[in-house]
């Protein structure tokens, strides 16, 4: 039966690969990326990924113009509720990879924050630091809030319950002398949000996420509002005291008719298992940092320009899988 089902599934793919060489009886790897929300940056970004490392058996070879992707990898980009949902799929076993912040994947992996009196998430390991992502207080143009201060009574949204942004917004309203209990606190998904922020019936919502996030862009596109900066003093010691905080920025045109802002943020994380062998991820990172995928990165998403090789290593929060430290160490990006 496993042969059988091979020799149709390796049909299937030397059909879509029409013009190729003929299909070998190769074995298929299945690689899923947990990402996120299809409206968010992870999903899109997943996607891309996954076309760059995937090479299905049949397909031409990296250099006649093929994929130039892991030999028999079939990787896919699985929308989920994210960094929390991907973390614990990876130490479940169900993915074998997803993108995790910063913060999460520290939290994960310690047993601390959101993880306390949890069990460790303790086989959870970096491929790459992808891109930062950025903290947005989007706020009604109407709604009179220029600063975090000015939530106070105001209705706000902190993203929702078991979330990594719901941690993080408590820990910023903190820094600025401010609680739940000072506001008239919601706790809804981005795309929720957004709609009550349009209808009216919300203030100022947080997310965090890659710019530009698309559920922000479309509201931007039909409803007036701006980006509260987190900056000051406050943002200074909120990245002194936890060190996944990192101090970032949102451009000017990042949304339509939005003015950028100073505020604080956390990395994207591409992670995996230690579950996954060393001579797969070490393949699949190579296949990140191929110059061809740098093509597929810059041409198709905003976000994507941002992921360098360089930058692999920043802000981590947990330790590499011993397949791509060894990518890393060969490439001296590692000393």
């Amino acid at each position: 039966m496993l042969i059988n089902r091979r020799t149709a599934l390796l049909g299937g793919l030397g059909a879509v690969a029409l013009g190729g060489p003929s299909v070998r009886a190769q074995d298929i790897t299945f690689f899923r990326i947990g990402t996120g929300a299809t409206a968010g940056t992870y999903f899109p970004i997943g996607g891309l990924i996954a076309n760059a490392i995937s090479n299905p058996p049949g397909s031409r070879a990296c250099a006649d113009g093929g994929s130039c992707g892991v030999p028999g990898l079939v990787a896919t980009a699985v929308a989920s509720n994210g960094s929390v949902a991907n973390a614990a799929a990876i130490a479940a076993g169900s993915m074998q990879s997803g993108f995790v912040q910063s913060d999460i994947g520290y939290w994960a992996f310690t047993g601390t924050g959101i993880y306390e009196g949890r069990p460790r998430a303790d086989t959870l390991r970096a491929i790459a630091s992808l891109y930062p992502e950025s903290f947005h207080l989007v706020a009604s143009k109407d709604s009179g809030i220029k600063s975090v201060k000015d939530l106070k009574g105001k209705r706000l949204s902190l993203d929702e319950p078991g979330s990594g942004t719901l941690v993080d917004a408590r820990l910023i309203l903190g820094a600025y002398g401010l609680t739940e209990k000072d506001l008239k606190a919601e706790y809804l998904k981005t795309q929720q949000a957004a709609d009550k922020l349009k209808d009216g019936q919300l203030d100022a919502f947080f997310s965090v996420s890659g710019w530009p996030y698309g559920a922000i862009s479309e509201l931007a596109a039909t409803t007036a509002i701006e980006l509260v900066p987190i900056d000051g003093p406050e943002a200074d010691e909120l990245v002194r005291k936890y060190s996944f905080f990192g101090i970032d920025e949102i451009p000017d045109g990042a949304y339509k008719n939005v003015a950028g802002v100073k505020t604080v943020g956390v990395n994207a994380i591409w992670t995996t298992s230690t579950k996954q062998t060393e001579q797969l991820i070490y393949a699949v990172t190579a296949a990140l940092w191929d110059p061809s995928t740098r093509k597929l990165l810059d041409s198709g998403h905003a976000k994507g320009k941002a992921i360098r090789f360089e930058t692999a290593l920043r802000g981590l929060g947990i330790p590499l899988h011993p397949g791509a430290e060894k990518f890393y160490k060969e490439k001296g990006l590692i000393k």
